[in-house]
């Protein structure tokens, strides 16, 4: 009976360390994650972070309460930190690599979501960003996933939300007058919408001038439909002009009197619709994923605003700034499960 008794106090410590560190954990995980259903999987994954560290710790620390010896104890403990180098050790450093690679992209801000970024030979905008890739919704509409180690390891071109270069490049023969053509490309940029237009001469040929025209696009999201605008806008200014856009090594081919101009008839006024926008098909995903996020930093901002004119309010302003939280919380989880189901598609 006395060994008994004897057992139960020595196991008092252990037992008193379990319930303590499970109630800990309980509380910190309440804390960190339950009552915050509005965080995505970038604001949770701090908190996920924290959380495995606190559990790391509480292994260690009941380890510690073990009624053992101190050499057993320091085996113990041993053991744990030789499971963990073997847990990190097996797994997949391409996955060690993307997570850290995540975190790191997190924290610079690179690119956000609706951003258009080029990276090596892919193209399109961010539809969505996930703890180990990042996805891209290309011009073909396809969802292309990229590790986010690759993100890190190769130069990323991110488009300006205020404004990007749109450009068009052609070669004409040398008997036109440079100037002429410089002046019917920018008039084609300025009909095409660009702002500030430019025409640089890039290279001298041995058989033609190769010239760049380009302009400003301040609106971004239409960059498809501003870059067909530019080039239907050249073909039908310098045609107009009567300036033809041929090969020099094209009379070589065939033979036709120098009177004749290889300029096609025109049909009639621009039928092109002017409400045909490509990139609401083409990035459709991407679109929405931005809205979303906008949505919800807005409706976040709004929140703390709120939070902060309740520490301050009485009566009925309380209640009305109360119920107001409790709509703006529910909007921001309907938000987060919404982006969340949009990313298992």
């Amino acid at each position: 009976m006395e060994a008994f008794l004897g057992l139960l106090v020595s196991l008092i410590p252990l037992l008193a360390t379990v319930v303590g560190v499970v109630l800990f954990l309980l509380t910190a995980n309440w804390m960190l994650l339950v009552r915050h259903p509005e965080f995505d999987n970038a604001q949770k994954l701090p908190r996920q972070l924290v959380m495995l560290g606190f559990t790391i710790a509480g292994v260690v620390a009941i380890a510690i309460s073990l009624p053992v010896s101190d050499s057993v104890q320091n085996q113990v403990i041993a053991l744990i930190g030789i499971s963990l180098s073997a847990v990190i050790a097996m797994s997949s450093t391409t996955i060690v690599a993307n997570l850290m690679a995540g975190i790191i992209l997190r924290m610079t801000q690179a690119f956000k979501t609706g951003d258009f970024i080029r990276v090596g030979d892919h193209f399109g905008r961010v539809a969505d960003r996930g703890l180990f890739d990042t996805e891209i919704q290309t011009e073909q509409r396809e969802l292309v996933s990229l590790s986010n180690s690759f993100l890190i390891a190769h130069p990323v071109a991110v488009v300006r939300s205020s404004g990007t270069i749109v450009s068009g490049t052609l070669s004409l023969g040398y008997d036109v007058e440079h100037r002429r053509v410089e002046s019917l490309l920018v008039e084609a940029a300025q009909a095409a919408g660009l702002e500030e237009p430019f025409v640089l001469i890039v290279e001298l040929g041995n058989y033609a001038i190769t010239y760049r025209v380009s302009g400003l696009l301040t609106e971004v999201k239409s960059l498809l439909t501003a870059r067909s605008n530019l080039y239907r806008h050249v073909l039908d200014t310098l045609h107009r002009d009567g300036v033809e856009i041929v090969s020099p090594t094209f009379m070589n081919q065939r033979r036709m009197d120098e009177q004749v101009r290889i300029i096609p008839e025109a049909i009639g006024a621009d039928t092109a619709p002017d409400n045909a926008r490509p990139e609401d098909i083409v990035f459709d995903k991407a679109e929405e994923s931005e809205q979303r996020e906008n949505a919800k930093s807005q409706l976040e901002g709004e929140l703390h605003a709120l939070e902060a004119k309740l520490k301050a309010a009485t009566g009925d302003d309380r209640q009305q700034l109360v119920d107001a939280i409790a709509r703006r919380k529910e909007q921001i989880v309907e938000l987060t499960k919404a982006t969340e189901g949009q990313s298992s598609d």
